[in-house]
């Protein structure tokens, strides 16, 4: 595990991609964060995310009865002795039919912890993975002022989108969501959903410019981050002369 979340390596420069708007037009070039899409994909680390979002999406309801759960058997089938067959208490043991199970399965949950750091470089890792396939596409916006899926068609075939697609939506693409969701090989998250199966699963992935994420610092480590800017702090005013009062007061002391 140590092993798996050192700080990776990143490839050769930053990735850069085309600009592009809803009818497939060019507007510029822009570089992607190299911290996100240039660095070496790890693959056990994707493996080792991927197998325990699967696991976890795992119901575990499944449920057998025991030979005490079972209705019926009070009763001693028959006699002990005599009969030449095997003594039995009773008719719901398990090598009886209709009896209970024995070791069967009951309701468990399949959750594996994972390290958020190890969740991260796999994402990191499958979105390098995409962007060295030149299967990033980034959109200015999709320009959908009401929802139509016909919008949402002639943008795939602008776009030249051939295969799956995993298209990444922020708070108010509402209509971007309700014109694609009926397209085959379609899949759409939003952009604090967006995990590592999803990526690896499709063979593009669109976002667009308030979707596309960049890095922070935090402690060291590259912490994928929105590209909005944060509001503005407010900081409650200081009176100087509070300042002057307490000054004065120390150095009587």
């Amino acid at each position: 595990m140590g092993q798996s979340i050192r700080k990776e390596r990143v490839l050769g420069e930053a990735p850069k991609v085309d600009l592009i708007k809803a009818d497939g037009v060019k507007i510029r070039e822009i570089t992607l964060d190299p911290a996100l899409f240039a660095i070496q994909p790890n693959v056990p680390v994707m493996h080792q995310v991927v197998n325990a979002q699967l696991a976890a999406a795992r119901a575990g309801t499944q449920s057998t009865k025991t030979r005490a759960e079972v209705k019926g058997g009070g009763a001693k089938p028959f006699r002990q002795k005599g009969t030449g067959r095997a003594r039995a208490g009773s008719t719901r043991a398990p090598n009886w039919s209709g009896g209970g199970v024995a070791l069967g399965p009951k309701p468990r949950s399949y959750d594996q912890k994972t390290p958020k750091k190890m969740v991260q470089l796999a994402l990191r890792s499958a979105l390098s993975d995409r962007a060295s396939e030149g299967k990033v596409i980034v959109v200015d916006s999709y320009g959908f002022d009401a929802p139509r899926t016909k919008d949402a068609k002639a943008f795939m075939q602008a776009l030249n989108l051939d295969g799956s697609v995993l298209i990444v939506l922020g708070d108010e693409d509402e209509n971007v969501f309700l014109s694609f969701r009926n397209l085959e090989g379609m899949h759409i998250l939003h952009e604090s959903e967006l995990n590592t199966f999803d990526v690896l699963r499709h063979d593009y992935v669109v976002f667009s410019q308030e979707t596309l994420p960049s890095t922070v610092e935090v402690e060291g480590t590259p912490v994928a981050v929105p590209t909005r800017k944060p509001s503005a702090s407010v900081e409650s005013p200081i009176d100087d002369a509070d300042i002057q009062s307490t000054t004065e007061e120390e150095g009587a002391e």
